[in-house]
């Protein structure tokens, strides 16, 4: 009754209105947040430098930049490995991929043929495991790049059909310059390189052999030359069969478990990817839906339709940011199409830096660009591993925010399960934090006090954010020797290794604080930062937290299960057929 209300309760009733209409918006964003669909856009090799919306000028990326406009843009979104196969295992597990056996202790780290037993072990948790358990429809279009197959050819342990996705199309392992007739051979240098040794040694040995049985010195049964010529003559002629016939092997695409074009053309390939897309998003108007759209560009062999080239200012690497960026479009206009542009997130990223030292054989650069940051793909400098990192969910999500706290992309499995009402699970470590408080700024920190860095299975690298401080510290305990010295890159081995005559060691590790310097220019001193001993102290304290909770796990990246293995080969006719097949109807 109103006359009964003091005086301070009537000056309160605009307050508690206040809060009932605050109360009742708060419900309307809980209910937009639940259930979202979810389309997660991952480009292969792209720099942070290539967009418009990163500060690019002369790349014409509007529907990327549409992204950041109407949601979030993170300035440092951080991947958790400089390479595709540890990098896409983190972001689909949220762990790092040193807990999942996908860092590799040899000179590999990813994965090179379609028929290697490694792969993402069926074991992990994947979030579209998750959101499938939560009546989500999955599906995954481009690359994979997380193995195959186990023991068979048709056993399909590592497919994505394995790891919670209800429709695969794409390429079950990369695209390679060897894909693509004319563009080079990212194998020939090194193969070179590899069988010079082998081959004088086994030559030398043989002539040995025949001038010591010659002069009586020792006697050596024919049977043991024929042997051995037999030996060598069968591995010589598997090694030239192999990548004779790498792209038919290796260069494939599929629909679910089945390949539907052998070896892979490129024409017109994004636009089938894209069709793939929409046609999946037009299946799914009414329920809700998980689409991970991983782009071939812009790793090599780079292509582009006829209606991108050659329309760039970077030639034929910036035609294929524009014809990927015109496909970030499609998907956009089509979630329009659908009224659904407000019931789904958009999380666009690269799975790390760009590839600096891709150069094509006439002298074209076909790397992309990392704007101000050191390095690229392979190391982790921050060129190789600071990424694109924006969102968009309207109305739950900040528009045209810029947040320049660490995160990771390991933080994409928390943050989908968290909107799929899907609970993270309690037998593992989960490196990945929830984005969702940062993303609609009800926080402004991030809860990464620490990132780790590896560089393969070694821990190349450490950032430390300060819960009291603006600083970001990053320590390298080494670092890879750049060739020629003074460039940005391994331009000489084409990628930098992580151990070895590649690399130099740090005692004491360098330092750098990146609020001051994110060049990574100027490494400090214990004469340039009085708390220099005190921050190596608290970095190696959680490197020892950090170390004692991984658990030893099978290697997917040993040479045993990197090799090729014929019988775990797939070939959609037969090997004497050069195993081809077209049934993509967009196929040339």
């Amino acid at each position: 009754v109103p006359h009964l209300l003091t005086h301070q309760e009537e000056e309160m009733g605009p307050l508690l209105l206040l809060m009932i209409c605050q109360c009742a918006i708060n419900s309307v964003k809980t209910q937009s947040v639940s259930n979202p669909n979810i389309i997660l856009l991952m480009a292969d090799d792209l720099g942070i430098g290539d967009l418009g919306c990163y500060g690019n000028k002369t790349l014409r990326t509007p529907n990327v930049d549409r992204l950041a406009e109407e949601g979030v843009t993170l300035t440092q979104h951080i991947a958790a490995a400089p390479l595709c196969t540890p990098s896409r295992a983190a972001f689909l597990t949220g762990r790092y991929p040193i807990r999942s056996g996908l860092a590799a202790f040899s000179r590999v780290g990813v994965f090179l043929f379609s028929a290697s037993s490694g792969g993402l072990p069926s074991e992990e948790i994947t979030f579209s495991k998750l959101l499938k358990q939560k009546g989500y429809t999955t599906a995954l279009i481009g690359k994979w790049h997380l193995g195959m197959n186990c023991e068979s050819s048709n056993d399909f342990c590592h497919h994505p059909l394995s790891h919670g996705f209800d429709y695969f199309y794409g390429l079950t392992v990369t695209n390679f310059r060897d894909c693509k007739p004319g563009q080079g051979s990212v194998f020939l240098k090194g193969v070179q390189k590899a069988l010079v040794i082998p081959i004088q040694i086994t030559g030398i040995t043989l002539v040995s052999l025949a001038i010591v049985q010659y002069i009586g010195l020792l006697h050596v049964p024919f049977q043991a030359f024929g042997y051995c010529l037999l030996i060598i003559t069968i591995s010589l002629v598997i090694l030239i069969f192999f990548f004779y016939h790498f792209r038919h092997l290796n260069c494939f695409l599929m629909r679910n478990h089945q390949i539907i074009q052998q070896p892979l053309s490129y024409e017109n390939l994004t636009q089938r990817l894209t069709k793939e897309v929409i046609q999946f998003i037009g299946r799914n108007t009414d329920a809700p839906f998980l689409l991970v759209l991983s782009y071939l560009h812009v790793h090599t062999a780079l292509y582009a339709s006829e209606n991108f080239r050659g329309k760039s200012k970077h030639g034929l690497y910036g035609d294929a940011v524009e014809e990927m960026d015109w496909s970030v479009g499609q998907v956009l206009d089509v979630l329009e199409k659908h009224n659904l542009s407000d019931k789904t997130l958009v999380y666009f990223t690269s799975d790390q830096g760009a590839h600096v030292e891709e150069i094509s054989s006439a002298g074209e650069v076909h790397g992309g660009y990392n704007g101000i940051y050191k390095g690229g793909k392979s190391t982790n400098w921050e060129g190789g591993i600071r990424v694109p990192g924006l969102f968009r969910l309207p109305g739950v999500i900040q528009a045209g925010a810029y947040i320049d706290e660490p995160t990771s992309n390991m933080d994409i499995f928390p943050t989908v399960a968290k909107l799929a009402e899907a609970q993270l699970p309690s037998d593992r470590i989960i490196d990945g934090h929830d984005l969702l408080p940062l993303l609609q700024g009800k926080v402004t920190r991030s809860k990464h006090e620490f990132l780790f860095h590896y560089c393969n299975a070694y821990l190349n690298a450490v950032r430390w954010h300060p819960r009291n401080s603006e600083s970001v510290w990053k320590v390298f305990f080494f670092t890879p020797n750049f060739s020629p010295v003074d460039s940005n890159g391994c331009y000489d081995s084409h990628v930098c290794f992580c151990h070895g005559g590649f690399i130099t060691q740090h005692d004491p590790p360098l330092l750098f604080d990146l609020s001051r310097d994110p060049e990574e220019k100027v490494p400090l001193t214990p004469e340039t930062e009085s708390r220099f001993y005190e921050i190596l102290s608290v970095i190696h304290q959680a490197v020892d937290n950090h170390t004692r909770s991984l658990q030893a796990v099978p290697n997917q990246l040993s040479w045993d299960n990197l090799l090729w293995k014929p019988w775990l080969q797939l070939c959609c006719s037969s090997l004497f057929q050069s195993c081809y097949c077209d049934y993509d109807s967009g196929g040339s």
